[in-house]
């Protein structure tokens, strides 16, 4: 994983397309504040289905969660 700047990157493009494909993540800053990462499509394939893991289990009863969802809405109020 390497870190750059949005500078860096505009002024190198090509060289950092390059280490993507070769499987490298770049995390762009701008002002020092991380505002991208640049990854391969295949590896952001992954990093969906990597963060979506656990967030609906075998077993689930959508009317039981619609239900709750319209109760937390209702209790905002």
């Amino acid at each position: 994983m390497m870190t750059v700047t949005a500078t860096d990157i505009q002024n190198n493009f090509g060289k950092y397309l390059q280490a993507v494909q070769s499987g490298d993540e770049i995390i762009i800053l701008k002002n020092g504040i991380e505002v991208a990462r640049l990854i391969s499509k295949e590896r952001s394939v992954s990093f969906l289905s990597d963060s979506l893991a656990g967030v609906l289990k075998n077993d689930y009863d959508d009317k039981a969660m619609r239900e709750e969802r319209i109760l937390k809405h209702e209790n905002i109020d």
